[in-house]
Formats: C-alpha cells, structure tokens, sequence
C-alpha cells in the first residue's frame, strides 16, 4: 500500500486535517507534500460539515457565546443550533445570528453569536417595584437650608461707566445699579449669608481707547469715569459688609488698561481699574469695613479667591474667543495660572451670561463650573449691528457651601 493510500486510511492524519495546523507542517510530520496535504484538507473539510476550522470562541457572564472560525461554506443556522446542541443546550432558548464573508479560494470567514433569550439575573435586574421601594426608604442626609452655613457671590461685570447706548448714559447707568443694589438687599437678607464676596470682572468704565473712538460718545471724561466707578464698587462692598467679611476680586480687563490706542502699556497690574480698588480698599480700611481684596500678581490677569473652602476663580475673558473659557482653562493647568486648581471660573466681558461644565477637579473631586456674567452697561451698539444679538443686564448671584458650589442658588437680578 502506497505512504498516500496508508495516510488517508489514518484517522489520526485525518484528524489532523481538520485542525489548525498548517500544510506545510503536516507535510514535515507526515513525510508527504504540502500539495497533497492541501488537497486531502479540502475534501475532508467538505465531507464534515458540521467541523468549524481556525475556530475561537468565547462565553460572557451573562450566557451569551460566540464562534469565530474559518471553513470551506457559510454557516447557516443549522450550524448554530448543531453547535448550541453541542454544548449541551437547548438552540430554543437563544437568539442566535450568523454572519460570513467570503475571501476567495472557498474560504469563508463565519461568526456565530447566540443569546440567551432569558438571563438568569433578569427577574432581580427587572424587579422595578422593588427597585423603587428601596429608593423610597433608602436613609438620606436632610440639609437645613436655611441653618447651612452660605456665602453668597455677588459678580459684577461690565458696566462700562461712561459709555453710552440705546439704554441711556451715565443717569440711566446709575439708576440701575441702584435697582440692582435694592434688588440684592432683599435677596441677602433672605438668604442670611455668613460672608459674601464681591468678584468684579472688569471693564468697570469705558476708558478712552477702546474701538468707536469714544472720547466722541463718553458722557464722562475718564477722571469722572473713573470716580463713579470707585463710588460704584464702595456702595456694593458696603450693602455686602452687612451680612458678614466681604472678600473682593478685581481683574485686570480691556476697557480699564493702561493703553495708547490698542497697545498696552506697562505691566498687567498697571490697571487704571485695579488701581480704582486699591484705592476704595484704603476708604473702607478707615471706614472700618471688614472687607479683605484679591488682585492678580503683577504679571498675571487672574486671580483665585478660597470662599468657604471653594476656590472661585476668575479672569476678565479677552484673553479667548467667544465660547472658549474652559479651552483656556485647560491650558491654564500648564501655565501654573491662578485659577488651576479653582471649581468654578467666572468670566464677563461677552456681555451675556453663559454657563459649562469643565470636568472634573482632580483636587477636590467637584464638577468644574464656568460661569459667563451677563452685562450691565447701557448696551452694546456695534455688536449688535454686526452680529445681531443683545442681551438683558443683569447681576450675577450663586451661593458657596461647605459642599462647594450650589448650582440651585444661582441667578441673575
């Protein structure tokens, strides 16, 4: 008998034939050529169906299998009841998919995939009534909100003094800020804070050498400006002092800078605003005001304040585009800036409240929140010739707990 005629009558070669191993190797172990090795693999493969070559397979938790295996036909479903009932289950008790593809030389790639139609832990996982029983008796932490310890955040942004617009100058600019001031008093007195803050976003007043040439439109010259604005923050850090320690921040912004035309001029700190409130703060040391002030460092445009173990931080908002404070923000962790580690950052400048999340904070566990301030000028002409959207002024207000910020407490007078 020829090596060829003992070979096929081997069932251990056959058996070989329908594994994994390659031709080449069963021709090396059998002593025959990879020609004849291929050939017989064919026709074995053909002549056993029900065999899965190149096979893989896997099993999840929740019952459900998958085989991956190449073979010489697509599968069909009753391939996949065969093998569900060969593993000893029952093929009713499954949705079962198939899947091939053919890559040439009658070669199919075949996906079997079978569910189990009734997960053992589908009666617990789906029991709602339960669910909802638990979620109703589950013990929760009650919080006295009127006896929770609260500061309240008093943002205020862009007034602009001087500028004027289709909501007036400087007399319709002063009457709402008074509006504003009558409005704040009633709500801290219902809130009964134990501390406030005041955080100043800057452009406090129009300057001279912002865009539209408004040395024509100001109705104050900028001496004037700037005494209103002083006036202005005094009378607001004075309502504050009521409820307890006020905690000013003041920033550096584009209306208030040292500029000639469009270029600034000396340091960031160099601010005719921030110089504003250096010089409030001395009125209120000699009013005996309990009021402490937070300014950037003098080469940098942002500060960062701790409100009852929150850092609340905040930038005048030209230093990005419309929409991107917390892409600025993210750089900022980098930059080793003021407001790194802060839970919330406060902006102005755009002249129309906004509010994002900005992830997570790796050092306290807190979403992030920015918070965009809306304005409280007399209204922005230009932009809304050139892009057509205005804006309500407003004075921004949100709480600080000892659980951080409270989103529920924020508003807009």
């Amino acid at each position: 008998m020829s090596l060829h005629a003992e070979l096929l009558e081997n069932p251990v070669f056959i058996a070989d034939l329908l594994g994994d191993d390659s031709a080449s190797s069963l021709a090396i172990k059998y002593g025959t050529g990879s020609t004849f090795v291929k050939k017989h693999r064919k026709i074995a493969r053909a002549a056993n169906p029900t065999h899965v070559a190149g096979e893989s397979s896997e099993e999840s938790s929740d019952g459900s299998k998958t085989v991956t295996a190449i073979r010489t036909r697509p599968v069909t479903l009753a391939d996949a009841r065969a093998w569900i009932e060969a593993s000893g289950d029952n093929p009713d008790g499954y949705t079962l998919s198939i899947r091939s593809i053919a890559y040439g030389l009658d070669m199919f790639s075949n996906r079997m995939s079978a569910t189990p139609k009734h997960s053992k832990g589908d009666a617990k996982k789906n029991d709602l009534p339960a669910l909802y029983a638990a979620a109703r008796t589950k013990p929760r932490a009650r919080i006295n909100v009127e006896a929770d310890e609260r500061a309240t955040v008093v943002v205020f942004a862009d007034p602009q003094i001087g500028k004027v617009g289709r909501r007036g100058g400087t007399p319709e600019l002063l009457d709402r800020l008074q509006e504003k001031r009558e409005k704040l008093a009633t709500l801290l007195r219902d809130r009964k804070p134990v501390r406030t803050a005041l955080f100043d976003a800057g452009d406090g007043f129009e300057g001279f050498n912002s865009g539209g040439n408004p040395m024509f439109t100001n109705d104050l010259s900028l001496a004037e400006q700037m005494d209103v604005y002083g006036t202005e923050i005094y009378s607001f850090v004075e309502l504050m002092q009521r409820h307890g320690s006020v905690d000013v921040a003041a920033v550096t912004s584009n209306h208030t800078a040292w500029r000639n035309g469009k270029q600034n001029l000396g340091r960031p700190a160099d601010d005719l605003g921030l110089y504003v409130h250096k010089q409030v703060s001395k009125v209120a040391a000699a009013a005996k005001i309990d009021a402490n002030w937070h300014i950037p460092l003098p080469y940098d445009e942002s500060v960062a304040v701790d409100v009852l173990g929150t850092s609340i931080g905040m930038v005048h908002g030209n230093q990005f585009g419309p929409g991107q404070s917390i892409q600025w923000w993210e750089k900022q962790t980098f930059g080793a800036g003021a407001v790194t580690m802060a839970d919330v950052l406060v902006t102005g400048h755009y002249h129309t409240f906004s509010a994002a999340v900005g992830g997570r904070n790796p050092h306290t566990g807190r979403q992030r929140y920015a918070l965009g301030a809306p304005t409280l000028d007399n209204g922005s002409d230009w932009y809304r010739q050139t892009a057509g959207r205005d804006s309500d002024p407003g004075l921004l207000i949100f709480d600080i707990t000892p659980n951080g910020f409270d989103l529920s407490s924020m508003t807009v007078l």
